[in-house]
């Protein structure tokens, strides 16, 4: 089940797109029957979970708390229990990428797939902190991106 909390403004159409595109990632990943939270939230609130899960005193675009904490790139979520069937939480603030986005060549409903699946791929054990991690992560964006621009072609 996909959960979206928001304490933003966003239109519905935006937020439906969000919905049922996440939902496409998922089937195509083999996790339909997994729980995702994605909350779409204010610069201040992102500051603060950047600060106190990453030790960051700003706000970001988005972050990703991942339920399987040691999954590795690649490999497959094999659930022991019903709890085990977590992908984990993304946060993205709104706010950010109204202030950081020239929304004439991109729209809202863009940016927000392109940091969903940003975000899933970490919640994936995708990183971008070594040049080999950062290739492979962007491989499996590119990836996933393509399954939603098909849809919409």
């Amino acid at each position: 089940m996909i959960m979206i909390e928001k304490n933003v403004e966003i239109a519905e159409g935006d937020l439906r797109g969000v919905e049922e595109g996440v939902q496409r990632l998922l089937h195509v990943l083999g996790y339909d029957d997994f729980d995702l939270g994605i909350k779409l939230t204010t610069n201040e609130e992102i500051r603060r979970y950047n600060n106190q899960f990453r030790g960051v005193d700003r706000p970001t675009d988005v972050l990703s708390f991942p339920y399987h904490i040691d999954l590795v790139a690649g490999e497959r979520i094999v659930p022991q229990s019903d709890d085990d069937k977590n992908l984990g939480d993304i946060i993205i603030s709104v706010e950010y990428l109204r202030e950081d986005h020239d929304f004439e060549t991109q729209p809202l409903a863009e940016c927000l797939r392109i940091l969903l699946v940003h975000g899933l791929c970490h919640l994936l054990g995708y990183t971008h902190d070594q040049e080999d991690d950062y290739e492979l992560m962007q491989q499996k964006e590119d990836e996933l991106l393509a399954v939603l621009r098909q849809r919409d072609a």
